[in-house]
């Protein structure tokens, strides 16, 4: 299974969110253990950077992300990407709508989110992380 892992599920697990970080966890947990295929898109990785000033150096911002990087793999974002987002008129957040490209692009089975309503008009299905755990969690135990 390949999941797209959304920037606000990223933050909750390096920033220790509660309560979202255990779930969160759990999700990063199963990548690193092959259990799924994660990804994210290449531009969470500036916006994590961003995000994470306020509670990091920026040595342990650099450290914390590569260490993401060694977990889950990281989509690009290339001009046909870019493009085919700004022709999407059904997003209103650019952003999101750039994951919902970087989703495609993997053939994901979902996009793992915090915010679901920002992805209903999403040719990926997105789910909530509490919501992806309890749907797979005889396929998928951990």
């Amino acid at each position: 299974m390949r999941v797209l892992i959304d920037t606000n599920v990223l933050a909750d697990v390096l920033l220790g969110r509660d309560p979202y970080y255990d779930i969160a966890y759990r999700i990063l947990a199963m990548c690193a253990d092959k259990k799924i295929y994660g990804y994210m898109a290449a531009h969470s990785i500036p916006n994590l950077f961003y995000i994470l000033r306020k509670s990091m150096t920026k040595e342990e911002r650099r450290e914390a992300l590569k260490d993401i990087c060694q977990i889950i793999k990281v989509e690009g974002i290339d001009s046909f990407k870019i493009i085919s987002a700004l022709d999407n008129g059904t997003f209103d957040d650019f952003e999101d709508c750039l994951q919902e490209e970087c989703a495609v692009a993997i053939s994901a089975d979902y996009i793992i989110t915090r915010n679901v309503k920002d992805f209903l008009s999403s040719r990926i299905p997105p789910i909530l992380p509490d919501q992806f755990l309890e749907k797979y969690k005889d396929i998928i135990p951990i």
